[in-house]
């Protein structure tokens, strides 16, 4: 095993509007579209596609015999939301023995995207709130070069399974999306966090709203843990760690719908490290897979193949 994602599993129910409501306003918006989401299940297929897979497995084929090294544990419901979201994993290659149906609604995530392909996001977790500390085992996590890890499921779950993966020897990323206050327990077992602009607001009160503002807020968030990265959007992102700091520019490219980028760049960035790539060559990769997700509609559906970030990586 080589990556273990630990994490939200949901279901995304996507409406296109023009702009995003006001406070109180109601808008119309087009037809709503069904896409298979959750930040965990996301940056585990993200991370399976950069692992060398260059197709999608075929239905009916043994996603058991072209494995990707990616084992994704989770709670879905036993309702048809479920079932699809499984199987759609199973299809990427990824071991789904720990993510079991239980007796609660999947979890759903309401989205809506205005005509710039920024998006608004409300989740109802459902099943991933009921994976607890006590449902996790070490077993899980034999074999494991990287865990990643979110906090779309109980904060105590995360830091029994950042635990678990510092014990199994792999390296510990944690994604603090979204934005809540961090424990000094649980990052006491992270090697590599990483937010966003509106997250390290969250965690320092400071907004990192340039490159070099960024690297002032990581290091001072690097007290805390090894290495930290800030991932800015458009002007791509910092990083600072034990290799150094340093800003990686993000491609140019025409933005159709941001809502699987930041999960594209976490799937990038662990599969490198997974492979030892130094943590500059990581976010580098993480930054063109992140902007190639933002040119596609959907989460899981907008995440690029290995093949097509080597493309842009040589051109």
């Amino acid at each position: 095993m080589s990556i273990v994602v630990v994490g939200s599993i949901n279901m995304d129910l996507v409406v296109r509007v023009k702009r995003h409501p006001l406070p109180g306003e109601t808008l119309l918006g087009s037809d709503y579209e069904t896409h298979h989401g959750g930040k965990g299940a996301n940056q585990a297929v993200a991370a399976a596609r950069m692992l060398g897979r260059t197709v999608p497995i075929a239905k009916g084929a043994s996603a058991a015999a072209q494995g990707t090294g990616v084992r994704m544990i989770g709670r879905v419901g036993q309702d048809e939301f479920g079932n699809q979201l499984r199987n759609a994993l199973k299809r990427e290659g990824i071991n789904v023995n720990a993510t079991i149906p239980i007796a609660a609604p999947t979890g759903v995530a309401f989205i809506a995207v205005n005509e710039e392909g920024q998006n608004t996001i409300i989740v109802s977790p459902g099943a991933n709130y009921r994976l607890r500390p006590e449902n996790l085992s070490s077993a899980e996590f034999e074999g494991a070069r990287v865990v990643v890890l979110q906090l779309e499921i109980p904060l105590d779950t995360v830091r029994r399974a950042a635990e678990l993966g510092r014990q199994a020897g792999a390296r510990v990323i944690l994604n603090a999306a979204p934005a809540q206050k961090l424990p000094d327990k649980l990052l006491g077992y992270v090697d590599i966090l990483v937010v966003n602009e509106s997250e390290a607001l969250g965690l320092t009160g400071v907004l990192p709203d340039s490159p070099e503002m960024a690297l002032e807020v990581a290091r001072v968030l690097s007290e805390k843990t090894p290495t930290v990265v800030i991932t800015l959007g458009e002007q791509g992102a910092v990083w600072v760690g034990p290799e150094g700091w340093g800003h990686q520019p993000v491609p140019k490219v025409e933005a159709v719908d941001t809502t699987g980028a930041g999960d594209a760049f976490i799937g990038a960035l662990a599969s490198a490290i997974c492979e030892g790539k130094t943590l500059p060559q990581a976010v580098r990769l993480g930054c063109v897979a992140g902007a190639l997700a933002a040119t596609r509609v959907g989460a899981q559906a907008s995440l690029p193949w290995r093949d097509d970030v080597n493309a842009r990586l040589e051109s």
